[in-house]
């Protein structure tokens, strides 16, 4: 099983967002939404403009376990949508491809993993990794377990060390921290 980590180095989140920067401001929002709402991948293409706009709070059904969500726009979040559905109609999905239709997951796939490359970070990246970083940076800020597994609706809080890596990293300190 290839399992995807977090991006756990504030240093490469930089790196990236100046890769995302450089690039345009469509990739450097999803990625900006996505380590900073812990949402899925296919609930963040889900989202239309209208869910976005104008709004201090996101509403969802979310896709896989078809449970309600609401969370706070936050401050870094908020200008940055305000200017990317300035104009734009409230029914129009918020991320679009190049061709004019909805982003599909395996293109998102691909803007992270292109980027990680680009900025040099070599871990294993796939569509969880903003979620799983979200969740990892969460993590590391409050230290609240049951928060974060109720943000992400786990069953238990192991799942949720595990998922975003936590417990690896753990068992890997324990380790290396072990002499004898």
């Amino acid at each position: 099983m290839n399992v995807v980590e977090p991006i756990r180095s504030r240093k490469d989140l930089k790196k990236l967002e100046n890769v995302f920067r450089k690039q345009n401001t469509r990739d450097l929002l999803f990625f900006t939404l996505g380590i900073n709402c812990g949402l899925r991948v296919s609930d963040i293409l889900n989202l239309n403009v209208g869910d976005v706009k104008n709004r201090d709070y996101v509403c969802i059904i979310e896709k896989k376990t078809g449970k309600y969500k609401r969370f706070p726009l936050n401050s870094k979040l908020k200008p940055m949508l305000e200017k990317f559905t300035k104009n734009r109609s409230l029914e129009e999905p918020l991320f679009l491809s190049v061709f004019h239709n909805r982003m599909e997951r395996t293109q998102c796939y691909r803007i992270v993993n292109s980027a990680c490359k680009k900025a040099g970070i070599n871990c294993k990246v796939g569509t969880h990794t903003l979620r799983k970083t979200f969740g990892y940076h969460h993590y590391q800020k409050f230290r609240d377990v049951a928060m974060l597994q109720k943000i992400f609706n786990h069953s238990s809080p192991q799942t949720t060390l595990r998922y975003i890596g936590i417990e690896q990293d753990m068992i890997d300190y324990s380790y290396n921290n072990f002499i004898l």
